[in-house]
């Protein structure tokens, strides 16, 4: 009988995440004092986030940075988790590639967001820290850190993207079953949500937006700091625990992936993926390809420009020097709220302009035909984001199957969609509608860019 999932014992959770800053042949520019314009120090950054966590997001010298033995414990509640070969979906598609996938599904979460959750709800607790802020899109993330913070004792404040908050009740509940306040943005309760309130007072709100938010509770908060779900450097080094998995599991299973996949917000669970993976590829010792797949409604790194900007709506954050779609950028409402974000980490900005990535843009409608084709041939439903990773999986399968070639493949299946059903809802009844931005809507938001032409007079 074939062997479907490739399972490791707890003693094998990682002990260290691995810093791929170190390693990288070309780092990533600074991030930038938007009024001085000088590269920003982690004392600079203690105002919003806890200490190690500002420590580690420009940390570029250390390859390995330990897991405190506290996070790892509470790890092993849900990890190591599944590697699982899909021979259903590979037997669907009729392709001759090998296809797995990595069940990032099964923490109490529901998705991979609680491996940096934990990690910076550690953090905060250890400093002291009694209240954590956030944003959240889909709520994926807010569910994570409300979970986390429980764990460690802490009060937590979610900004909720107000069309998320509509579309997706359940995932509120979940926060505030473990204890959460969840707050609509944007809202009335902020400076930046006020502005953009009195700007747009229809405006359904975007990741930008409950960034600026959370942000601004955080430092007008005592003893309070902000914790972010993707983009920055600290959250992607958290979430590496996946591919340093996934390694010692393709092992198990005698294949090495040719081609691994993960799908594209802020860029969390493509860089947990991919790094630990994409360390080999640097020292030519392998030639894997690695695919972000993103929304067709938000394509920042598929259309956007390569250049210091806001992380965040209003411009509380430092510039990044990210490919962007223009942090005033408004994406379209998408069922795929936790990849609704304008602009990608600076560390994958870095390394799809240095070629050791690609990405590919993927409409909802096309995303939702390989969510259903995975739940009926793999028996899970996959979060909306997750279904951008299996379209683009299903791509490179189909491609296999015409060219006569056997590939591994090895995706990320992020989060699991019990909770978005009201978006399958959408897609079976014929509702959904396959978002594209015109190349007109995006110079739009284009020209609210920090530095005009980009970054290559300042590389």
């Amino acid at each position: 009988m074939k062997t479907k999932k490739f399972l490791l014992p707890e003693s094998e959770i990682p002990t260290q995440w691995y810093n791929i800053q170190a390693e990288m042949p070309n780092k990533p520019m600074p991030l930038l004092n938007p009024l001085t314009k000088q590269a920003v120090t982690a004392e600079d950054l203690y105002p919003i986030f806890c200490r190690e966590c500002a420590n580690q997001e420009l940390d570029q010298t250390h390859a390995w940075i330990d897991i405190p033995d506290q996070v790892r414990q509470l790890y092993a509640n849900y990890r190591v988790t599944p590697l699982v070969r899909a021979y259903g979906l590979e037997k669907a598609l009729d392709t001759p590639a090998h296809i797995y996938f990595k069940n990032e599904s099964v923490s109490p979460a529901g998705s991979h967001k609680l491996n940096s959750a934990l990690a910076q709800a550690y953090y905060a607790k250890e400093q002291g820290i009694t209240n954590l802020t956030t944003e959240t899109g889909a709520g994926q993330w807010g569910g994570a850190l409300s979970y986390a913070t429980k764990m460690f004792g802490i009060d937590c404040a979610v900004y909720m993207v107000k069309v998320s908050y509509e579309q997706k009740p359940y995932r509120r509940s979940i926060m505030q079953c473990f204890g959460a306040t969840v707050t609509p943005s944007p809202s009335m309760s902020t400076r930046a949500g006020k502005d953009i309130i009195t700007r747009d007072p229809n405006y359904q709100g975007s990741l930008g937006t409950a960034i600026s938010e959370a942000i601004e509770l955080a430092t007008t908060t005592p003893n309070c700091r902000y914790a972010l779900g993707s983009v920055l450097n600290h959250v992607s080094l958290h979430q590496t625990v996946i591919g340093l998995e996934a390694e010692k599991q393709m092992e198990l299973a005698g294949e090495y992936p040719d081609i691994v996949v993960a799908c594209f917000g802020g860029g969390s669970n493509f860089s947990g993926m991919a790094f630990p993976f994409m360390r080999h590829n640097f020292t030519g010792k392998t030639k894997t390809r690695f695919i972000a797949a993103e929304p067709a409604a938000c394509p920042k790194l598929t259309k956007g420009r390569f250049e210091y900007d806001f992380g965040d709506e209003a411009g509380y954050t430092p510039l990044l020097p990210m490919f962007t779609l223009g942090h005033k950028f408004k994406p379209s409402s998408i069922h795929a709220g936790g990849l609704r974000y304008h602009g990608a980490g600076v560390i994958v900005s870095q390394l799809l302009k240095d070629g050791f990535m690609e990405a590919v843009d993927i409409d909802q409608v096309e995303s939702f035909n390989a969510g259903v084709l995975f739940a009926r041939s793999e028996g899970i439903i996959p979060a909306p984001e997750s279904c951008h990773a299996i379209a683009a999986t299903i791509r490179e399968a189909l491609k296999c199957k015409v060219e006569g070639t056997s590939r591994n493949i090895l995706f990320n299946l992020s989060g699991h969609g019990f909770v978005d059903m009201a978006s399958y809802d959408s897609y079976l009844s014929g509702d959904m509608q396959a978002y594209h931005i015109s190349d007109d809507e995006l110079e739009k938001f284009h020209s609210h860019s920090i530095v005009a032409g980009g970054l290559e007079e300042m590389s």
